[in-house]
């Protein structure tokens, strides 16, 4: 994981220098209008997993065929549906809304068409990337996790070379890494799981259930891709590709981090799944809880030392840091801390299926959200008012929605989600109060000043999650996992 996220950042910074600031934005930009188009196949995409997993923990294998055929069938509609909303509405937006310097808008436009076409072959790696997530087959992740980022080298080396347009080289180049992986699933998948082998078939009860269960995710995911894709395309409709540039990078250093924890999450989400469809209710809301700590942690020990060392940290990574990528940033690392428990709670009602209140209420705050923007936008606010805004909502659906709904669907109660807040709220509190009065002293803005940072926030943070944030018996067990290593 260190090594694709080092080379991960590594090769962003790289195509930045090539593309320049103008054309990553618009890059970025075109990407977020398909992305948002890919709303529906962010709600399937959450029932597809659920059953795939749901009929797998009971074990019953001609279920488990048909509903991941029916899956696969109805991706293969979705993904027509989508192409052509994006080859007609999506052309029209691109041509009469987004800010693109003249000279840049045949490539952009180029660039937008490629970027349908690797939009297309990742949805069609769903129902395949949902069965090796069932049955548990994490090692698989590392390996592709090594290949893309081998692949995004072997893209910059392509790019210095080439004298086509760099834009559409790069949308091209991407296109061409995504069919790669999507073909691999699709062969991994059936040489390794017998569900994958059958034909394409549609099975309509299993349709309506998935149907059903998706619907209540449509109304949340159309939330998400407004909230993730749709700002790029909001900032690129009030400011330059450049604001678009620096809020894609803050984006890109906060991914190369939370990717840790989704890892952490992708493995253990499924065993909560099948506990709770096994009837061991109580052992999977242990677990729940217990890995909804343990992800806090992880993403903390990761926020603090770059929230912290945000300026070096970029002007050791890039050489002309855009205006606004510092506090773009900071803010982000921030918000990824209440996702971790927005994202961790919901697994409890995605486990159990009841999905009818969150749909209604999670993205009703995400809607109020970019309605707001947009009018602070057209009064004249800064672009960090987007960041502000997606952190407040953030915090609300991580401390109270979420919390409110577990309780009341799910049967936890709040005395098990406080003690989960509660270690958290202590660590974030007595961590960040000392790692600021020992560093706000150090203004070298290169790579010592970086490293005496993040010295200094991992020396503070590790011994107050060990000694706060883990209790006797995970302490012992740490131990014991340790030294039997080092006899190793």
């Amino acid at each position: 994981m260190l090594f694709v996220m080092a080379v991960s950042l590594y090769t962003s910074r790289v195509i930045l220098e090539i593309l320049g600031v103008d054309d990553f934005g618009i890059y970025q930009t075109v990407g977020g209008i398909v992305g948002m188009l890919t709303f529906i196949n962010s709600a399937l995409s959450t029932g597809t997993s659920r059953f795939i997993t749901f009929e797998l923990g009971k074990n019953d294998i001609r279920s488990l065929t048909t509903t991941f055929s029916t899956t696969v069938t109805m991706q293969l509609f979705l993904i027509l549906l989508i192409v052509i909303v994006a080859e007609t509405a999506g052309v029209w937006f691109v041509n009469h809304k987004l800010q693109i310097p003249e000279g840049s808008r045949q490539p952009a436009l180029w660039a937008y068409h490629l970027s349908i076409a690797t939009t297309a072959f990742s949805l069609l790696s769903v129902p395949y990337l949902a069965s090796i997530i069932a049955h548990e087959r994490m090692n698989l992740f590392a390996y592709l996790g090594i290949y893309e980022v081998c692949a995004k080298l072997g893209i910059v080396y392509l790019l210095t070379l080439s004298d086509i347009n760099r834009l559409i080289f790069y949308a091209l180049l991407l296109l061409l890494v995504q069919i790669s992986v999507t073909t691999f699933y699709i062969i991994y998948c059936i040489r390794n799981f017998k569900e994958c082998r059958c034909s394409l078939i549609f099975d309509r009860d299993t349709f309506k259930q998935i149907a059903g269960f998706s619907g209540w995710s449509l109304f949340s995911s159309t939330s998400i891709a407004l909230n993730n894709q749709g700002v790029l395309v909001l900032l690129n409709m009030f400011f330059s590709p450049a604001v678009v540039t620096a809020r894609a990078i803050s984006l890109q250093v906060n991914n190369a981090a939370n990717q840790f924890v989704s890892n952490f999450r992708t493995a253990v989400n499924p065993q909560i799944i099948k506990q709770y469809a096994a009837g061991n209710y109580d052992e999977s809301k242990a677990l729940l809880l217990s890995s909804t700590k343990y992800s806090f942690y992880m993403m903390f020990l990761l926020s603090l030392p770059i929230c912290i060392g945000a300026e070096p940290l970029l002007h050791v990574w890039l050489k002309d840091v855009p205006d606004y990528a510092v506090i773009f940033l900071q803010l982000v690392v921030i918000q990824s801390l209440f996702q971790v428990f927005d994202t961790s709670f919901y697994t409890a009602l995605y486990a159990k299926g009841d999905l009818k209140a969150n749909a209604l209420i999670s993205p009703t705050v995400g809607f109020i959200m970019f309605p707001i923007v947009y009018l602070l936008f057209k009064l004249g606010a800064s672009p960090v008012a987007l960041s502000w805004a997606s952190l407040v909502m953030y915090a609300i659906l991580g401390l109270i929605v979420k919390p409110i709904l577990i309780v009341r669907i799910v049967n936890y109660n709040w005395k098990e989600i406080l003690d989960v807040y509660k270690p958290c709220i202590l660590i974030s509190v007595v961590s960040g109060a000392l790692t600021y009065l020992l560093t706000r002293q150090i203004d070298d803005t290169g790579f010592t000043g970086l490293c005496a940072m993040t010295a200094i926030s991992l020396g503070i943070s590790i011994p107050t999650i060990y000694f706060l944030g883990l209790t006797k018996s995970m302490r012992e067990k740490l131990i014991s996992v340790a030294l039997s290593r080092l006899k190793k």
